[in-house]
């Protein structure tokens, strides 16, 4: 098939209004918008600024009207509760209408702020669903967060409602959530009037009497007495929700996303970029804390008229390496969408795919990779063992959808392993220097995107636009700044090669970590890796290598650290004056798979750090402490 990619990014730069008019088409609206985009409004204009809508019509409601009543719309599977539930978009809507008659009755009206922290089970859905269907605007933190980060997010939001569960699951141990929370409001200065609280088996909560209340019993309560609630009629430049960057530190940052624009875009994506069909299954394998889980766990599977799988578990351990290809399977998985990381997990546990061969993926036809950057090796073994197309693809939290990727519903490009591909329509992407210049093909520089960001990105931060302008649009003038870098080939694909902070300066020589990391996964007995500067009295920076090796590899650490060194060397070269090979039994990272690189930095410089508040494993820092000393860095 011939990609009708090229046509379609062509319309679009054509006429940016119409195209997104056309899109616009597939949404359900309320007053259908008349102006596409008002570029005087907002910090870089507004699009469908005088449209209304309800985004919760729209994913549950209208496929009950239309037919879709009876089909899947939810799959929860948990491993680690030892459950599999499905839910119909009928049975979806009396869940949301209920629980949202539910979280009205205790005072919460369009424009409140509600917090969702809860772990990856169908009430944490049909909690942000029931938000988006009276007008709250959720802001989920995920299930677990530490108290303190919590604390920031509730003071920043000032919810009036809390969404809580009693705990989360974790392999081999449950996580009390319900102490985090009451600290966490303890320590705020804005306190939610109540918390409503969903009991699980595992760990039950103890109560607060004036202001906790018991989530089963306020809904079967509801039910009883027929309490629904039906849907609000918003602005499309209405919040929809406020999620914050994960890591901050200090006040956190708040993305907003809105309703008209952020539906118009993800309904656009399931088609052309993912290439799913209505009523078939997607999978996006994240945690509702984070934004894959906002876009393509809740809304645009749902916005699309597909089925969408909730899964309570992890891709190794849950029981085994091959979960991911018994959920693929069992709930016949057209599309799985997951980071790089969880692959390097199964590929560390079972290089060999074993676990596969027990299970029938001829249901499966593409994995989509996001969220750290895809290394070849990691691509090429995907390919190897599934037989089916690997497709990475790069967004960012901001922009809440992919800016650069490989068009699967509009026809496959060739697949160049190390490049999330080509810009997808709405996003003019640009490499320049410091002054906001255009680099030529080739040349490593800052990936910025032409203003106006397209619908569904961030049309703010949460009630601070001046940090909007400071934190994207400043330094870039007429741009919008990814804070990656990176280059374009002769072919327009745009290849990553690190956050801008990742780029170290070797005695004035800039290189790449991702460029070194790519060398370092090719090593045959390596797993994972990362690569961080080191201070270097002499060079300024020097580049410093941490690989986990694959499960059974026979050859000692030593001799594999002696093997990265000169493999760098050779693909590389003396410039990158790589000499320090260390290896771990594993990297920190934080619960959506992202390895803690500054942290990670600030340990080897001897520098002040503290502890980042998404992290998985907390201990995993002191590892990497006592393996730098072992190598005397």
């Amino acid at each position: 098939m011939t990609s009708r990619y090229a046509e379609t990014y062509a319309r679009w730069k054509r006429d940016p209004q119409q195209f997104w008019a056309e899109a616009a088409r597939e949404i359900d609206w309320i007053a259908p918008p008349q102006k596409i985009f008002d570029e005087t409004a907002g910090v870089y204009g507004r699009w469908f600024p005088d449209a209304t809508c309800n985004t919760c019509y729209n994913a549950l409601d209208r496929h009950v009207k239309n037919g879709r009543a009876d089909q899947r719309a939810i799959v929860y599977d948990s491993p680690v509760a030892n459950t599999v539930r499905e839910y119909t978009y009928a049975e979806a809507l009396a869940e949301v209408e209920t629980l949202a008659a539910v979280i009205a009755d205790l005072g919460v009206s369009k424009g409140d702020r509600v917090i969702v922290y809860m772990p990856m089970i169908p009430e944490a859905v049909f909690a942000m669903l029931a938000c988006a269907r009276i007008g709250a605007v959720h802001s989920v933190v995920f299930g677990g967060f530490a108290a303190k980060e919590l604390a920031t997010r509730i003071d920043d939001a000032r919810p009036k409602l809390v969404l809580a569960a009693s705990c989360g699951i974790e392999p081999g141990r449950v996580v009390a959530y319900k102490p985090l929370l009451d600290q966490a409001i303890d320590l705020s200065v804005n306190k939610p009037a109540h918390v409503l609280m969903l009991q699980r088996p595992m760990a039950e909560a103890d109560m607060k009497p004036a202001r906790d209340v018991d989530w089963a019993e306020a809904v079967a309560a509801a039910k009883k007495a027929g309490r629904k609630a039906a849907c609000v009629e918003l602005r499309a430049t209405d919040p929809l929700y406020v999620l914050y960057t994960s890591g901050t530190t200090g006040v956190p940052k708040g993305v907003v996303r809105d309703n008209g624009g952020h539906m118009v875009a993800l309904k656009w994506t399931m088609k052309n970029l993912y290439g799913v069909e209505p009523g078939e299954a997607f999978w996006a394998a994240s945690d509702v804390g984070w934004v894959v889980g906002h876009s393509y766990i809740v809304y645009a599977p749902l916005l699309h008229g597909a089925t969408s799988i909730v899964y309570e578990g992890k891709p190794v351990g849950t029981p085994d390496a091959g979960a991911f290809w018994r959920v693929i399977s069992q709930h016949k998985v057209v599309a799985l969408f997951t980071a790089p990381t969880a692959f390097r997990a199964i590929k560390k546990e079972d290089s060999k795919a074993e676990h596969l061969k027990r299970y029938d993926l001829s249901c499966m036809r593409t994995l989509f990779l996001a969220g750290e950057r895809a290394d070849p090796d990691t691509v090429h073994w995907a390919q190897d063992i599934l037989k089916k197309p690997v497709v990475d693809h790069w967004w960012q939290t901001e922009t809440g959808w992919c800016i650069v990727g490989n068009p699967v519903g509009l026809g496959l490009l060739p697949v160049k392993a190390g490049s999330p591909t080509v810009p997808m329509p709405g996003y003019d992407v640009q490499i320049v220097d410091e002054g906001a210049r255009p680099l030529p093909q080739g040349q490593m520089g800052s990936i910025v995107v032409k203003l106006p960001l397209p619908p569904g990105c961030l049309p703010t931060l949460w009630q601070n636009d001046a940090r909007m302008k400071e934190s994207y649009l400043d330094e870039f003038p007429g741009f919008y700044k990814t804070a990656d870098a990176g280059y374009v080939d002769e072919d327009g694909y745009l290849y990553i090669m690190g956050r801008t902070d990742d780029i170290i300066n070797v005695a004035g020589h800039r290189l790449s970590t991702g460029g070194m990391e790519e060398v370092l996964s090719s090593h045959p007995d390596v797993a994972e890796c990362a690569v961080i500067g080191v201070k270097d009295n002499l060079k300024g920076e020097a580049p410093c290598g941490f690989v986990v090796l694959k499960a059974g590899v026979s050859k000692s650490p030593e001799q594999v650290e002696k093997e990265i060194v000169a493999l760098v060397r050779e693909k590389i070269g003396p410039v990158a004056a790589f000499k320090i090979a260390v290896t771990v039994d594993r990297l920190p990272k934080t619960r959506s798979g992202k390895i803690l690189r500054a942290t990670m930095k600030k340990i080897a410089d001897h520098d002040s750090w503290t502890m980042p508040a998404t992290i998985d494993d907390p201990a995993i820092l002191d590892e990497i402490a006592t393996a730098l000393e072992r190598k005397g860095v």
